[in-house]
């Protein structure tokens, strides 16, 4: 690790600037991008840590924007969720469920940018079901900022609101997952030294995600999350099958 921490750094950033424009977090990108240099419960601990000042920098920059009835709605069954999904990380095997999901978030992304959206309902039960899947998904393999960014894209919310509420949702998820994953041994003192590194990684990547979506006109957003999920469902299922 020590060898290639440098390329480690610089991924870390990409996969924030990349989550920030998004809107659904850096941990889809960060995951499979950390799983290369260190073991995977490692990197659920480490992502878990990054994501907590990560999700900081993004309140911090996009404050104004908090939907607080969505947050809370989809929030609290993600932060019930997590905890299962964590506790379960030992018993379940990731790579399956890894695959599983990807299928399913590539099919969904394409449905909604077919038009799609316009048939799923506004309403609380579909914010319960998103906020539940997200957060179990989020617990037992790392990322479940996919499915959270789908549900939210389908209400169409304003990127500012939407990357905000989003943060703060993820905010608790990752609190509560982290928790687990100390006391199961998957961040330990050996990780401390990460723990600057990552503190300014998330502040810059915000930063530059956040003036990259100035030049990104609202009505191309919603397009841009889409297209960025189809990207990385697509690239992980084609290493799930090469490997």
């Amino acid at each position: 690790m020590q060898e290639n921490y440098y390329l480690f750094f610089i991924l870390a950033l990409l996969a924030e600037i990349l989550g920030t424009v998004s809107g659904f977090g850096s941990s889809i990108l960060f995951v499979p991008l950390a799983s290369l240099f260190l073991d995977f419960k490692v990197v659920l601990g480490i992502t878990a840590v990054f994501h907590l000042f990560s999700n900081l920098s993004k309140i911090y920059l996009f404050q104004t924007g908090i939907d607080k009835q969505i947050a809370i709605k989809l929030g609290i069954p993600a932060v019930i969720s997590v905890i299962l999904g964590a506790l379960l990380t030992n018993f379940i095997p990731q790579k399956q469920t890894e695959l599983g999901m990807n299928v399913a978030i590539f099919c969904l992304a394409i449905y909604l940018l077919m038009g799609g959206q316009k048939k799923i309902k506004q309403n609380d039960t579909n914010l319960y079901l998103g906020g539940g899947i997200s957060g179990f998904l989020a617990g037992l393999i790392g990322t479940g900022g996919a499915i959270r960014g789908l549900t939210l894209s389908a209400f169409h919310l304003p990127k500012d609101v939407f990357i905000a509420t989003s943060a703060l949702i993820d905010m608790g998820v990752d609190s509560s997952r982290a928790i687990i994953y100390v006391a199961n041994g998957y961040f330990t003192k050996e990780h401390l030294i990460y723990i600057p590194f990552l503190i300014g990684i998330s502040l810059l990547g915000s930063f530059l995600g956040k003036q990259i979506l100035k030049k990104i006109p609202e009505e191309v957003f919603h397009y841009v999350v889409l297209g960025i999920i189809l990207l990385m469902s697509a690239i992980q299922m084609a290493k799930y099958l090469f490997q």
